[in-house]
This record gives C-alpha cells, sequence and structure tokens, in this order.
C-alpha cells in the first residue's frame, strides 16, 4: 500500500510538471510570435515604408517611414515630403510594456476597433473579411462594397466626415482603439490629436512596387491579429502576379504607353518611377518617361508632353467621368487629343472610378490589375473570354 501511495505521487508529481510546462509553452506562443510559429512573422519583402523587429517577449517594434525617402521633394512631384518616422511598439498580451523603447508608442494588439482615413487602407480590412474591426471611415465615395454600405447604412461603420472638417463626437463615439492616417493630407488631423487616440500612418500607396503596395495588407495583420492570414493572402498575390509577369517578359515586341490628360492647362504625367511604370513594365510595355526619375505627377506642358508622346502605343486614363467616356468626350475636353496615335488607332486604356471598385481593391489586387495590362497591351497571352476587371480598350 506504501508503495502504491509512493508510485501515485510520482505520476501525479510527472503530470503536474507536464501540465505547467505546457501551460509555460502556450504563454510563451502567445507572447513570443517571434519564435514559435513561422506562419504570424511579418518581414516586408517588397514594401519598404515600415520594418518589423521581433523584441521577445510579446514585443513587435514597428517603425514607419516614407517609401520614398532619398527622393528630393522636386522629384516626388507633389511636394509631399514626410521629414520623420514613426515608431510604434506592438504589446501583445501580457508582454511587459516596460522593455519597451521610450521612443516607441505602445499599442495593445490585437485592437478591437478602428478608423480608416482613406479607402486604400479600408481595402486590407475587406480582403481579410476583418471589417468588424471597421468603426468608422471617412466617405462612401465611389465605395462599390455593399458589406461596407450596409455597414454604413445600420451605423455599425460610422461615416466621420472629410478631410478638413471631421466631427471629433462622431470619432469619439466610435470608440477607436488606433486611427489609420496618411500623413500627408493636409487639415483636419489636429482636431483627431486632440482626442488622444493613437494616429498610425499607412503608407501602402507611396510604395514605388504594386506588390509593395499590396504587402501592407501584412501590416494591418498585425495590428488585428491576422499575421497568418495577411502572410497568406500576399504569398498568393505575388504568387499571382509573378507568374503573369513572367509570361509577359517572353514578348518581342513592347508597345510603349502614355499616360494621364490634361488638367487645369498642365498634363500631370505618372514619372518614371512611378509603380505605375513598374506595372507597365511587368506587363510587357514601355512607359514612354521610361528615364525620367520621378516619383509622382510631374506638371508638363501640351507641347511637351505631345512631342514625347504622340506616337505612343497606348494611352491609360483613370478618370471619374459623369455617364458614359468615349473618344469623343476625350475630344471633347481637348481637340488636340485627337492627334495622339493611341486616340487614331482607338488603344485608350481607360477606368472609370464611378462604374468600378479601383481605390478600393486595385492596391489589393496588383496581379488583377496586370492582367488587365497584359490583356490590352498582349492579348494573345490571355485566354479570349478574358474579362477585364479595371481597365478597358475604350471602344
Amino acid at each position: 500500500m506504501k508503495k502504491t501511495t509512493i508510485y501515485l505521487l510520482a505520476v501525479m508529481t510527472i503530470l503536474m510538471a507536464c501540465n505547467n510546462k505546457k501551460a509555460s509553452n502556450t504563454a510563451e506562443t502567445s507572447n513570443n510570435t517571434d519564435t514559435t510559429d513561422s506562419a504570424l512573422i511579418v518581414q516586408p519583402e517588397f514594401a519598404k515604408g515600415f520594418t518589423v523587429t521581433y523584441a521577445g517577449n510579446g514585443i513587435r517594434l514597428v517603425d514607419i517611414s516614407d517609401p520614398q525617402k532619398g527622393e528630393s521633394e522636386s522629384k516626388m512631384g507633389k511636394g509631399e515630403k514626410m521629414e520623420r518616422s514613426y515608431h510604434f511598439a506592438l504589446l501583445s498580451k501580457g508582454a511587459d510594456a516596460s522593455a519597451v523603447p521610450e521612443e516607441y508608442v505602445k499599442v495593445e494588439v490585437p485592437i478591437q476597433r478602428t478608423i480608416c482615413m482613406t479607402t486604400p487602407q479600408l481595402s486590407n480590412f475587406i480582403v481579410m473579411n476583418a471589417l468588424d474591426v471597421v468603426k468608422g471611415i471617412t466617405s462612401t465615395k465611389n465605395l462599390f462594397n455593399k458589406d461596407v454600405k450596409q455597414r454604413v447604412k445600420d451605423g455599425r461603420i460610422a461615416k466621420i466626415g472629410m478631410e478638413g472638417n471631421f466631427d471629433a463626437e462622431v470619432i469619439i463615439a466610435a470608440n477607436p482603439d488606433v486611427i489609420f492616417i496618411s500623413p500627408f493630407k493636409r487639415g483636419g488631423y489636429d482636431a483627431i490629436k486632440d482626442t488622444g487616440i493613437t494616429l498610425v500612418p499607412h503608407l501602402g500607396y507611396k510604395e514605388l512596387d504594386p506588390l509593395g503596395q499590396a504587402e501592407w495588407v501584412k501590416f494591418i495583420g498585425m495590428f488585428i491579429g491576422m499575421e497568418k492570414e495577411a502572410n497568406e493572402i500576399f504569398s498568393g498575390i505575388k504568387s499571382r502576379y509573378n507568374e503573369v509577369k513572367a509570361m509577359a517578359q517572353k514578348v518581342t515586341t513592347r508597345p510603349t504607353v502614355l499616360s494621364g490628360e490634361m488638367h487645369g492647362g498642365n498634363w500631370f504625367a505618372v514619372g518614371g518611377k512611378n509603380y505605375l511604370a513598374q506595372m507597365f513594365r511587368d506587363a510587357g510595355a514601355e512607359y514612354i518617361l521610361k528615364d525620367d526619375t520621378h516619383t509622382g505627377g510631374i506638371p508638363m506642358e501640351f507641347e511637351k508632353l505631345y512631342a514625347i508622346a504622340a506616337n505612343a502605343d497606348y494611352w491609360r486614363i483613370l478618370n471619374s467621368f459623369p455617364g458614359e467616356f468615349s473618344y469623343e468626350a476625350l475630344k471633347a475636353s481637348e481637340p488636340r487629343n485627337a492627334d495622339f496615335k493611341a486616340w487614331k488607332e482607338k488603344h485608350v486604356l481607360y477606368c472609370n472610378m464611378k462604374q468600378t471598385p479601383y481605390y478600393e481593391a486595385a492596391t489589393v489586387q496588383p496581379d488583377v490589375l496586370l492582367q488587365d495590362f497584359v490583356f490590352a497591351f498582349h492579348p494573345e497571352l490571355m485566354p479570349k473570354d478574358y474579362q477585364p476587371t479595371f481597365y478597358h480598350l475604350l471602344k
């Protein structure tokens, strides 16, 4: 009997030790995503605007800076220059906040509530099926997603007003843990800062690589506890994009592409280092300003632009034309437009933001955008029944 008792006590001691070790491992898993599950690790591959350092003990240090840093203000095209970087410490449950460096703003993750200031930010939540976290947006203009519209209609998502005229009371009522912003927007943020809510810059739209723009889904994934899902989504985007790109790089003839329209007496052409110029190259074409070093829009007089682009094979246009856009409408807006080769040969590649979810989806679907371009430039490479999503050749 005595031996039996001793045996049972020994077994119980071993089981308790195993359970304690299991509990310890579970706690380590929840607080140390950098050492336990590679599927949860976020490291940008193409995005230049954020970096992630795993400090251990449930702490991730996220540094945000301008993806176009190093570009002079004149090269950036619109005078957009971010003078500072931003630093956030993402703290898992139970993490020791005292270990966070002083310059880092502490954010407990996963966050439960947030506000998006731009549609490209919102697109990250849409693609991850994480709209429950979104409690406010600025506008429903050019918004197509039925789920978002319904949430706005029934009050689950509030409209906080527009830039320069935000409603602080609505923002406070939404009770967001953080607000995702663009630091380049002018006006309105002072009122938001006064609320004491943490403002987190989201700079995906400034990335110069189409895949870099899409990779900001990982950035959002870290804040809402969906790192694994974000990694898987981006992995699929990258795979599909590179598959189409590889196919287009085999072409022997690369057509030239013109981009933009006249506005206010100037033509704001896309710079040669812009992500669109990269996408044209990936689609087996050449941008007319491929040697230009600007990243943003370049104001050019019509005569100067025409001298460069008169014989371009294709003309890419993105606008919000009321009604049906046409070659005659393009000519009516500027009679000299009819002198371009692309106009004469009916090679205008067009996207109407009033009719397609461009800003809502294009940044997280660069693979689809690339397919549209390849279908226009090299239709023989795509299925004959391919239906463009964003851009189509104007009829």
